[in-house]
């Protein structure tokens, strides 16, 4: 081994050498018990983040102490073509280039697509590399593959023919940047400054008016009626009246509905149907006309006179002075309220009248509520996220599945050329295809996201449960889904209620672990606006691939946040400076050991030996086992800030810090089974904390595993002792009075000033035999304890107290009286200075009249303080003269 770790030639060549002896490929052993899980698809739409860092991370731990577990085990990878994600991202690219993408056609558009995927799915396998994701390369899938193009056309016809698709012109979230419909999920809403504007609505022939207002007003071109609530006695007696509309003096009529909320705002409420979803609603209960004033592209239309082809925000403006003019405006107010932003392009959302496709989710929705208040429900970590879940179900909306991009799944749909009501939905098209066109739509790109389990673990639905592939029979359901909680609706919610659709009522995981997302140290999201993102390769090239990975996983929570900090980088790569400097050590005390040592005969041969110099063996076995156990469960339960520090500890404290220091006194025994027993522990006590590390540092345990191991790889070892360790309770008293003793002598050398080559000779009037115990408090605190019957009567001694003994020392045998008694004549006639200042000070009528309280108070204080310290000095000084 090189003296010091160096982390880039430590991970070099090493992931090539696990896929090339199979180490990541599924597991066809159908007597182990199965583990798979399914990475959620990164983007092609760039490199991956912390994000995508934390999650390979926590997967790629689970898939690898499973393994050491025993488990048959899979990990399928896979890549989503994103639509709207990866078009936009293209789109720039090409005006970046010169390109217009409107003079390009839709094929030479999707060619570039095509090539931008190439590049980056390249990208991400090499990240995926630098991790050391143990991917099983073979069954890669992409959500925009030939054969997931052919499923999502299966899925949407079998839910066409069964109702649960539909088609429907109504109000849907339209985003005006990207031109395409978009879910209520897809819309964040964001409290911004805006205006309220109050306008005057004359009734008709009349100068008397009613106040009405509105935040945005370049909606009045599409005012059907104004509304009121039929118990307001202010306006009961204006109901079926008519105003003028003062955006276009059209005559609109007056209408009651209870639905107005008497309290807000006037009272008087305009019904703009086609560009409101509430006013929807009551358009369609009230059967009045929808008039639609914009253009997709969020431009006004015909409809709005003087105005059209104006930017919606432009007319706003434009429309406002315009009625002020006219004293048709009466006050405009400044105000917060909430709006819709598209996650996408962040641009205000439009609710807009557009024929899309939907799903309809009444029935979906309550068998998931089904599944989770069964006896066998997907269990979440935590578990607050299965009520998040239900809460949501409870109040879904039908889910618009249409987008209007080139990229993505077309829907297999098809009008008829000269009726276009007439609809045609199948998988391979119309016998008559001269006589259709075929929709340009698209589909969401999470609906082609929720067949990801299916798609990953082979399921066919056109094939009966005895035919389904080998890959499906052996590893579903999924066991762990890990992913962020931010797409807990996104996409968890989704593959729940597709899988039970498509794969006959089955659930599509065992768990769901929902992890947090990664801020910076001021808690803060990361993005290219704020300049805190950090790229993951950087890291990787700092600190290696193992410290960035044990950092995210051990400072990660189930469903909290993470801070990330280079401090906390620092300390996983101190951690692996550690394990690499102690394996050095071992390496070095057992190098003629042999590698294949029998861990199952050597804990039996340790077992036998019941002398005080085997203690330490036998309770570093017992520690390593306990936290193999410890570790386990931790792991289990996905509680891997807790597993982290169980590690520390037994890593820092338990081998490092107290066992390899206790077994040097072992190794330079004359004794040949004292130094033979002791080395063959020190490697195989190695061995298993690299088993353990493993899964949070798998390229350093792998690199000291092939110095100490005689295995082709760390992955063909076992995580559990094969044999129990025995070890008394009073032999683990023994080991914990000499850990209690070496820190109480370390405290007491601190306290005392004590050079560690002076050693101290202790006495204690309890007898026993401390040749053993002596062996080790000379290696780590040079010191030693004899008895002596009449030890605690000596004049003039120090004592250390123990749980169960006190150990006492002459004060000559440490202590140079001379300069002690130097040293505190020195600090007294300092404090005496100090003092005599301060009285002063003190003292003087000048000073307590000029200075403020705090400051003569600060004054007294420092008196107090050293008339504290002059005592004590004073009193250790007459101890010693004594």
């Amino acid at each position: 081994m090189n003296n010091k770790y160096n982390h880039k030639d430590v991970e070099a060549n090493k992931y090539q050498k696990w896929i090339d002896l199979g180490l990541f490929k599924a597991d066809m052993d159908k007597s182990k018990e199965p583990f798979s899980l399914i990475m959620p698809p990164p983007n092609v739409t760039g490199k991956l983040h912390l994000g995508h860092s934390l999650d390979n991370s926590i997967q790629d731990l689970l898939i690898r102490f499973k393994k050491l577990n025993g488990f048959a085990t899979v990990w399928v990878p896979g890549m989503d073509h994103a639509g709207i994600a990866t078009q936009v991202v293209v789109d720039k690219h090409l005006k970046e280039q010169g390109i217009d993408k409107n003079k390009l056609s839709k094929e030479e558009f999707l060619d570039h697509i095509w090539e931008w995927k190439k590049v980056y799915e390249k990208n991400i396998r090499n990240q995926w590399s630098k991790f050391g994701l143990a991917l099983d390369y073979n069954l890669e899938q992409f959500t925009f593959s030939e054969h997931l193009q052919d499923y999502m056309k299966d899925v949407f016809v079998k839910m066409y023919n069964s109702g649960l698709i539909y088609e429907d012109e109504t109000l849907v979230n339209w985003d005006p940047i990207l031109g395409t419909a978009i879910s209520n999920i897809e819309v964040i809403h964001s409290d911004v400054k805006g205006k309220m504007y109050y306008f005057k609505y004359f009734f008709e022939d009349s100068k008397e008016f009613l106040e009405v207002a509105t935040t945005r007003p370049e909606t009045m071109f599409g005012d059907i009626c104004l509304v009121v609530n039929p118990k307001d006695k202010r306006y009961s007696k204006f109901i079926g009246k008519n105003v003028i509309n003062p955006a276009n003096n059209q005559i609109i009529p007056i209408i009651a509905d209870k639905y107005v909320d008497i309290e807000f705002g006037t009272g008087v409420m305009k019904c703009t149907p086609a560009h409101d979803r509430n006013d929807f609603d009551l358009g369609k209960k009230h059967n009045l006309p929808i008039i639609n004033v914009m253009n997709y592209d969020a431009t006004m239309n015909d409809k709005c006179g003087q105005w059209n082809g104006f930017d919606r925000f432009d007319a706003r403006k434009g429309l406002v002075e315009s009625l002020k003019a006219n004293d048709t405006l009466i006050r405009i107010e400044e105000i917060e309220h909430q709006v819709g932003l598209s996650e996408r392009s962040k641009t205000i959302v439009e609710p807009m009248l557009s024929k899309q496709w939907f799903v309809k989710m009444e029935s979906l929705a309550n068998n998931v509520i089904k599944m989770q208040e069964s006896q066998d429900p997907i269990r979440f970590y935590p578990n607050r996220f299965d009520a998040t879940l239900k809460g949501w179900m409870e109040n879904i909306h039908d889910w618009t599945i249409s987008r209007q991009l080139v990229w993505g799944h077309q829907l297999p749909v098809w009008y008829n050329k000269k009726n276009k009501d007439q609809v045609h939905v199948s998988v391979d098209g119309p016998t008559d295809p001269e006589n259709w066109k075929r929709s340009d739509d698209v589909l969401d790109t999470w609906a082609s996201s929720s067949l990801w389990p299916m798609v990953c673990l082979g399921y066919d639905p056109n094939k009966s449960e005895e035919d389904q592939s080998d890959l499906y029979k052996q590893f579903w359901p999924v066991s762990t889904m890990i992913t962020g909680y931010d797409i807990l609706f996104f996409w968890v919610a989704r593959m729940m209620f597709t899988t039970q659709y498509i794969n006959n009522d089955k659930k599509a995981f065992n768990d769901v672990l929902m992890h947090g997302l990664v801020r910076d140290e001021q808690g803060r999201k990361m993005s290219k606006s704020l300049g805190n993102g950090i790229d993951p390769l950087i890291v990787i090239e700092e600190y290696g691939a193992d410290t960035l990975r044990h950092s995210l996983v051990v400072n990660s929570s189930p469903g909290m946040d993470i801070k990330f900090s280079v401090e906390k980088i620092r300390s996983s790569w101190n951690l692996a400076n550690k394990i690499w400097n102690a394996s050095r050590y071992v390496v070095m005390k057992t190098e003629n050991m042999n590698a294949s040592i029998e861990e199952s005969n050597l804990i039996k041969n340790i077992n036998k030996i019941n002398e005080q110099w085997n203690v330490a063996n036998k309770w570093i076995l017992y520690r390593t086992n306990a936290t193999l156990i410890e570790l386990k469960k931790q792991i289990d339960k996905y509680e891997f800030a807790i597993a982290g520090k169980v590690l520390d500890n037994f890593i820092w404290n338990e081998y490092c810090s107290w066992y390899i220091e206790l077994s040097k006194a072992n190794i330079e025994s004359d004794n040949l089974l004292v130094r033979t027993i002791t080395q063959q522990t020190l490697l195989l006590v190695l061995k298993k904390l690299l088993i353990m590390i493993h899964p949070f540092m798998p390229f350093i345990s792998e690199e000291i595993y092939k110095v100490i191991g005689d295995k082709e790889s760390i992955l063909r070892e076992e995580w559990m002792f094969k044999f129990e360790v025995k070890i008394s309770d009073d032999e683990i008293e023994d080991i914990e009075n000499v850990f209690e003793l070496i820190e109480k002598i370390r405290s007491f050398r601190l306290n005392n000033e004590i050079k560690n080559v002076i050693q101290l000779k202790f006495t204690t009037d309890i007898k026993n035999n401390y040749d053993s115990i002596n062996s080790y408090l000379l290696k780590m605190v040079n010191s030693s304890i004899t008895y002596a019957k009449d030890a605690s009567a000596m004049k003039n001694i120090s004592t250390i107290a123990l749980t169960n003994l006190f150990i006492y020392i002459k004060n000559s045998d440490f202590i140079n009286t001379e300069e002690v008694m130097k040293k505190l004549n020195e600090d007294i006639i300092k404090v005496e200075s100090e003092l005599v200042r301060l009285e002063k000070m003190l003292s003087n009528e000048s000073f307590i009249l000029k200075a403020s309280k705090d400051k003569i108070d600060a004054e007294k204080l420092k008196q107090i303080k050293y008339k504290e310290q002059y005592d004590n000095l004073l009193l250790k000084l007459n101890q010693i003269k004594k």
